[in-house]
């Protein structure tokens, strides 16, 4: 059996914002089609999210925001059984339906139970295919299609439940992911390093809010070698004196040139060799323990190629 996981439920499918709305169903479909018909599926261990526990989602998210979130999917429920509107809107760009809530704690459990499985040894790594995404959910506050801050969840998670001293996060993707730093900054357990296009939503990122952030911002159809470029200058000095015990990855693949939501040029090559670079350290201060987790990617063959490329490379095929 491999030793890279891949964790994925089918409550993720049923979280859906609406017909047009790019954070749609048909991104795990894609997933999982690429996964079935280039044989991936056959050689990863397969294994189903978990619901998360309210205590150890409030590792990352305020108690009462975590309420309001079960109490707005109970109102929705209540209100579609009664003929009113299928979906609660909590931000321009994001809404709630009735399966919502459930998606996310899948989400989240994926994140958590990925994390229980690398330390325990039973993985190496493992990547999760889920959603909603979760790098733009702050301490407090749902937006930019995120509920809870998954990766935000397993890195607390893992210091506070597995005691580990130092972990890293590292989130690449066309946006910014400020919900993940608004948790983390400031922790000095904690070490993250992100790169997206800037000026871009949700316009933050260009100056790091304290000294455990590594940010990038880097401007519109930035190519891949250039960001390679700024990796190897920026993080990866950084990551190697901090020495993580545990990486976790948001990885989100909207910053592939063929993706409309942004204007950066990345390939599946460029999201190979980031990974393969994410590897190396893990491998050299980690015992090689990552966990991955899905965030952008909303044009489905690219997206589908560019986890493939990604899961390639964390299961070393």
């Amino acid at each position: 059996m491999s030793r890279t996981g891949f964790y994925t439920h089918p409550d993720c499918r049923k979280h859906e914002m609406g017909a047009g709305h790019p954070e749609c169903p048909e991104r795990l479909d894609a997933i999982h089609n690429r996964m079935l018909v280039t044989g991936l599926a056959d050689v990863l261990d397969q294994r189903e999210a978990p619901l998360a526990s309210l205590a150890d989602i409030e590792l990352a998210h305020d108690r009462w925001y975590v309420a309001s979130l079960r109490g707005m999917s109970d109102r929705i429920a209540e209100e579609a059984a009664a003929g009113g509107p299928a979906y609660a809107q909590v931000d321009p760009d994001t809404a709630m339906n009735v399966h919502t809530w459930n998606a996310a704690l899948r989400a989240a459990g994926a994140a958590l139970d990925a994390t229980d499985a690398v330390i325990a040894g039973e993985l190496e790594n493992a990547f999760c295919s889920v959603r909603p995404p979760g790098h733009h959910a702050t301490h407090n506050k749902a937006m930019g299609f995120c509920f809870l801050s998954n990766v935000a969840i397993a890195a607390k998670y893992a210091l506070q439940r597995h005691n580990l001293k130092r972990v890293a996060v590292i989130d690449f993707d066309v946006h910014h992911g400020n919900g993940t730093e608004d948790i983390l900054a400031g922790d000095a357990r904690t070490l993250m390093c992100g790169i997206f296009q800037h000026p871009f939503y949700p316009y933050s990122g260009d100056r790091d809010p304290a000294s455990n952030m590594c940010n990038l911002p880097v401007a519109a159809y930035t190519r891949g070698m250039d960001i390679r470029e700024l990796i190897e200058l920026m993080w990866i000095p950084r990551l190697e004196a901090f020495q993580p015990e545990m990486v976790f990855i948001s990885a989100g693949f909207d910053s592939h040139r063929d993706d409309d939501m942004g204007q950066l040029g990345l390939t599946e090559s460029d999201f190979a060799w980031i990974t393969l670079r994410i590897k190396d350290i893990a491998r050299r201060f980690s015992k090689g323990r990552i966990v991955s987790c899905l965030e952008g990617g909303y044009a489905m063959q690219p997206l589908a190629l560019s986890v493939e490329a990604h899961v390639r490379a964390l299961a070393d095929l």
